[in-house]
């Protein structure tokens, strides 16, 4: 396993060993036994699993009431897929990572609690997106923010317009999250 880290202090990109041949390839996607090396998920409470068409654009949720780590791997298709630091006394703060999933490439990438995620499935095909998290889905301590938001200045890819639900769309700005941080 290689790991990736970046400037934002918490985020990494976890590049998994597969084992290819003519047929395909076999690759071990979890342990959790790795844990500790990926410096992720002390436990896994929950694992989510999403299909989305192409250029359908998800997030960016957070989750502040039992705050909530996230492991998300793509084992179909391709994605762009953010992390916003939303610790308000982050020297990072409103700072963003983002790398692209691919099926074809085994890994997964760690986004901390105090972050916000999201991702658009970019390419021709649909993805598939599975997340291990750390503390269980509570909807009453859920909250967005806008994905778009010029503040973030995200650097989304341009593959046409986005396939988004109302609720991310009508999602707060990072202005309003400024006004009551969730996460010190």
């Amino acid at each position: 396993m290689k790991i990736q880290t970046f400037d934002i202090e918490g985020p990494r990109l976890c590049f998994l060993d597969a084992y290819s041949d003519q047929r395909g390839f076999f690759v071990e996607r979890l342990r959790t036994s790795w844990l500790p090396e990926m410096k992720v998920l002390n436990q896994i409470d929950q694992l989510n699993f999403s299909r989305s068409e192409p250029n359908v654009l998800r997030g960016l949720h957070y989750q502040y009431d039992a705050p909530q780590g996230k492991l998300v791997t793509a084992t179909r298709g391709r994605v762009f897929d953010v992390a916003v630091d939303i610790r308000a006394n982050s020297p990072t703060f409103g700072q963003s990572v983002s790398v692209v999933l691919d099926g074809a490439t085994p890994s997964w990438f760690w986004v901390p609690a105090g972050f916000a995620h999201g991702f658009l499935v970019i390419g021709n095909e649909p993805a598939d997106v599975m997340y291990a998290v750390d503390t269980n889905y509570n909807g009453a301590g859920e909250g967005a923010i806008v994905w778009n938001d010029p503040d973030l200045a995200i650097k989304w890819p341009n593959e046409g317009p986005v396939n988004i639900s109302g609720k991310d769309a009508a999602a707060p700005t990072f202005k309003s999250y400024l006004a009551s941080p969730k996460f010190r």
